[in-house]
């Protein structure tokens, strides 16, 4: 458990939530302590509290990851730019696959903007092909 890993100054025990029962290393049989015991209502709540920040943690990750966007990795582009490109296009598969003259188009947005964008969505160094005939930016 822990001793495998090097650490043996930190004391260890279980509560069982159904029962209420404390479990304590390398004992075989658990820690039966009374029901209106000031010991086992602290441990339920140091449970209940891990248990929380736990929850809240994962919410909090899942949350995030569920509005992530390719958008998001775009230099220069904030959140008013982002909110008009979807607006406009309605989708991250239509702004792809969109030409640097119709991002240029929108207003707040320049050829040079509108090529950091395509070649941050599709991959490349540059916005090579969507770029064409573009001249200087």
């Amino acid at each position: 458990m822990l001793a495998g890993l090097g650490v043996t100054d930190v004391a260890v025990c279980g509560l069982a939530k159904r029962l209420e029962e404390v479990w304590l290393p390398a004992e075989p049989d658990p820690v039966i302590l009374s029901r209106t015991s000031e010991g086992l209502y602290l441990l339920q709540r140091v449970r209940d509290e891990a248990h929380r920040f736990a929850i809240t943690y994962h919410r909090q990750r899942r949350s995030r990851s569920m509005v992530a966007s390719e958008l998001d990795a775009v230099p220069g582009l904030g959140p008013a730019r982002r909110a008009a490109l979807l607006k406009h296009f309605g989708s991250l598969r239509k702004i792809k696959a969109a030409g640097v003259d119709e991002i240029a188009a929108l207003p707040g947005f320049g050829p040079r903007t509108a090529a950091a964008v395509l070649s941050a969505l599709n991959g490349r160094s540059g916005a090579e092909p969507a770029s064409a005939g573009q001249g200087t930016q």
